[in-house]
């Protein structure tokens, strides 16, 4: 039995041939933010059991558009991308996420990323995917007694989510300390100086969720030339 995806991406013979030829003439690179939301885009209109008549009447977006879009074949408009996801009921960033190409991704554990540091005193191991820049990162943290681990300071703007799963913590923020038991949390800007301790006589293992500060794009703004500073100068004594 065919899956719900598979039945949305069906097409026609002499389709699926005009559709090889042209991706034939394409660079792969070209093609990877096309496939990516073309894939999302169709495996979220199965999820709701939408056709492409249905999904063009709720986002106002034609069908053959979407049929574009779904087929790798156009990349739509920023415009056109918040039509479809308002009709979705998902948010823009639903339709390039990677892991979403197959509606999840499996992180086995013997395969993840571990960091081991301090003489072996401090443990971290990677819980979300590490292919791409990610605005969130989320790692399993363990500690050895009576060991204590100093944190990196990250860009401003940049926060941790921090929750302790067995043992105790001591966090120290900015020479301000906050003893954490099991099961308690804390948030704090990871700009500051910061560290963790563990006070107990056993290992004590804690779960971070890093959120990555928004970095506003770098303008390029061209430099007044030489020419330009005698009229300037005029300008301003006018």
């Amino acid at each position: 039995m065919q899956s719900p995806l598979a039945l949305v991406r069906d097409r026609a013979p002499e389709a699926n041939a005009a559709a090889h030829a042209h991706d034939e003439a394409r660079s792969p690179e070209f093609d990877v933010l096309e496939r990516r939301v073309g894939v999302n885009l169709a495996r979220l209109r199965a999820e709701r059991q939408l056709s492409l008549d249905a999904l063009a009447r709720a986002s106002g977006v034609s069908r053959a558009m979407l049929a574009q879009i779904e087929s790798a074949r156009s990349v739509p408009s920023i415009k056109v991308l918040c039509k479809v996801a308002a009709a979705l009921k998902v948010s823009v960033a639903a339709f390039l996420r990677q892991h979403a190409v197959n509606g999840f991704e499996h992180l086995p554990a013997d395969r993840s990323a571990r960091v081991v540091t301090s003489n072996g005193r401090y443990w971290t191991r990677a819980l979300h995917p590490d292919a791409e820049p990610s605005t969130a990162e989320f790692h399993e943290l363990r500690i050895a007694p009576l060991h204590t681990e100093p944190g990196t300071r990250r860009a401003p703007g940049t926060t941790v989510n921090l929750v302790v799963s067995v043992g105790t913590l001591e966090v120290s923020v900015h020479e301000r300390r906050q003893l954490l038991a099991t099961g308690d949390s804390i948030v704090f800007d990871a700009d500051q100086p910061h560290s963790l301790r563990n006070p107990g006589d056993t290992e004590a293992r804690a779960f971070r969720v890093t959120v990555n500060a928004e970095t506003p794009p770098r303008w390029d703004v061209p430099q007044a030339s030489p020419h330009d500073a005698p009229l300037a100068h005029a300008h301003s004594d006018a």
